[in-house]
């Protein structure tokens, strides 16, 4: 990877994750670390040229249909490809279709960007999550097999003990908070060669220990507005992406005031 290489376009593809959610705007609307990163990228390269096709709830075969051919049309100098974390988290997962849909996706971007860029997803720690572990650590090793065939990089955001931080994750323990989008951009952002601004593996500061009447407080509301709808969506198979479009459709040049902050 060339250091301080300079980048004139990026495509991003995937689900709620790069969307941006929990990472909350003034207006109603999410940032996230895409939209981080393409800011960073913007301030470096006039005329940088932006597109974020992430739906939330989209599975991997539905980037694959909906996403990966208009990315690759786009010929970005950069692409990143986040998916499948939402098929293992569904109570039925053939292990073998989302690798198999995963490979398809990863050969058909390759060839088409100057860097493909993957990932291997934060997880939160907590009981709901451990059910699922064994699926996305056998995902995450086919992500790495993946980067070593088609030159791809990984982004390790799994292998990070910072990144399973409560404090990182909003009140849905599924989405990261605007701090965890932060330190994802930064991550990707020294991936591609870029000059480090922040250790963004740096653990946070302590902090009081909740006490346990609040934890479970907080575990009950948790249950019943977030966990139980979310439980619902999958064994119904509905999607809150579902009719949903893309933030940023096609490759246009990078200008929101929205995100005049790069931090």
């Amino acid at each position: 990877m060339e250091m301080n290489a300079t980048y004139n376009s990026f495509v991003a593809l995937g689900d709620s994750f790069t969307e941006g959610m929990s990472d909350l705007l003034p207006d109603g609307s999410y940032r996230g670390w895409a939209d981080r990163l393409a800011a960073r990228l913007a301030a470096r390269t006039p005329g940088f040229r932006y597109a974020n096709l992430a739906v939330r709830g989209k599975l991997i075969g539905q980037i694959v249909d909906e996403q990966v051919d208009l990315a690759a049309a786009m010929e970005a100098d950069v692409v990143t490809l986040v998916g499948g974390l939402n098929d293992t988290l569904r109570p039925a997962c053939d292990m073998g279709r989302v690798r198999g849909l995963l490979e398809e996706a990863v050969e058909r971007l390759a060839p088409s960007c100057g860097q493909l860029v993957l990932m291997r997803s934060p997880g939160r720690r907590g009981p709901v999550m451990e059910r699922f572990r064994p699926r996305m650590e056998e995902l995450f090793r086919y992500v790495d097999e993946l980067a070593d065939r088609h030159g791809a990089l990984v982004v390790d955001l799994y292998g990070a003990p910072v990144m399973g931080d409560p404090r990182l994750w909003d009140l849905d323990r599924l989405h990261l908070t605007g701090e965890g989008h932060r330190r994802v951009a930064e991550a990707v952002w020294q991936a591609l060669g870029l000059p480090a601004e922040e250790d963004w593996r740096a653990p946070l500061g302590s902090t009081v220990p909740e006490r346990w009447l609040t934890r479970r407080v907080s575990d009950a509301r948790f249950a019943r507005q977030h966990l139980g709808p979310w439980v619902a969506r999958r064994l119904t198979g509905r999607s809150s992406g579902d009719g949903r479009p893309a933030k940023r459709p096609q490759l246009l040049p990078y200008q929101d005031s929205r995100d005049s902050s790069l931090s």
